[in-house]
């Protein structure tokens, strides 16, 4: 398949664009930049420029396609307004990508968080959020799946609070820029309540499989690990930076603080089962053993 790939350069994206070359894929990339263009190029992909702002160019990327990976985001969203902002501008291209691809029965694959529960693991069949701080982002997934009816295999892969490589991303790399700014590595609440996480080459599998044979209209969870204790990912961030750990107000986290303070853990066993998606690589507790002091 010829695939058009936006957010191509990010941790996600650049382990997709690998999985996508490597498995007999051609790949056209967004790139916003010359440095991306340049990332992408080096890599074997080929490159429409452009922004996702523009919905012409998305149009353009997406016709010229066997099927979309959707996976661009703003990379300013360190503030409510800043995120708010991004789901807007992502909900925007997701709209404008569908649109283009309404009628064609290709493949359209987007991303989403997985869900939160009360009392137990989030499974695929669970809805996502539609208000606070990210239910934009839950309506613009939802209305993506709802033109499954339209002749679009539209999909969804639901990726967890941390997608890490080498000790790096997710919110756990957030808390690890900030222990790194604050001199302590600060975590919300009592730390007891849980993160899923998996790795991005793991979760680059699953766009495979998703934008292979995933059915339209469906969600897939790419979660290796159910959830970890957020008490365990900080104190481990504080052994390889050499800093005290304790817990520190919500508010401190800004946009994501509400987020961050939540019990989240979520289940897997559905995509396992359907998709035959089998995580291989590190867990986030012993990827965490890459950070640098």
């Amino acid at each position: 398949m010829h695939v058009f790939v936006t957010g191509g350069t990010g941790t996600i994206g650049s382990a997709v664009v690998a999985e996508l070359l490597g498995n007999g894929h051609t790949v056209l990339a967004l790139a916003r930049s010359d440095s991306s263009e340049q990332a992408l190029k080096s890599v074997g992909a080929e490159v429409l420029r452009g922004e996702i702002a523009d919905p012409g160019v998305l149009r353009a990327g997406a016709a010229q396609s066997d099927g979309v990976i959707s996976l661009a985001f703003s990379p300013h969203y360190n503030s409510p307004e800043g995120l708010a902002a991004a789901i807007t501008e992502e909900s925007a291209a997701l709209a404008a990508l569908g649109e283009e691809l309404i009628g064609s029965d290709r493949p359209l694959v987007t991303v989403s968080g997985t869900p939160w529960v009360a009392g137990r693991a989030s499974t695929e069949s669970d809805p996502l959020p539609t208000d606070g701080p990210v239910g934009g982002r839950g309506r613009s997934v939802n209305a993506l799946l709802d033109l499954a009816s339209r002749g679009l295999r539209s999909t969804a892969v639901r990726m967890p609070r941390t997608v890490h490589n080498e000790g790096k991303g997710g919110f756990a790399g957030l808390l690890t820029d900030q222990a790194r700014r604050a001199g302590v590595v600060g975590y919300p609440g009592d730390g007891t309540q849980r993160w899923p996480a998996v790795h991005a080459l793991d979760a680059a599998l699953l766009f495979r499989l998703a934008l292979e044979s995933a059915p339209a209209g469906t969600s897939w969870h790419a979660v290796a690990d159910e959830g970890d204790a957020v008490r365990d990912i900080a104190t481990l961030i504080g052994q390889r930076l050499g800093l005290p750990v304790q817990p520190v107000p919500q508010e401190n986290f800004g946009p994501f603080g509400q987020i961050f303070a939540m019990d989240q853990p979520a289940s897997s066993a559905r995509t396992r089962d359907a998709l035959g998606w089998q995580p291989t690589h590190p867990s986030l507790l012993d990827d965490l053993e890459n950070i640098q002091p």
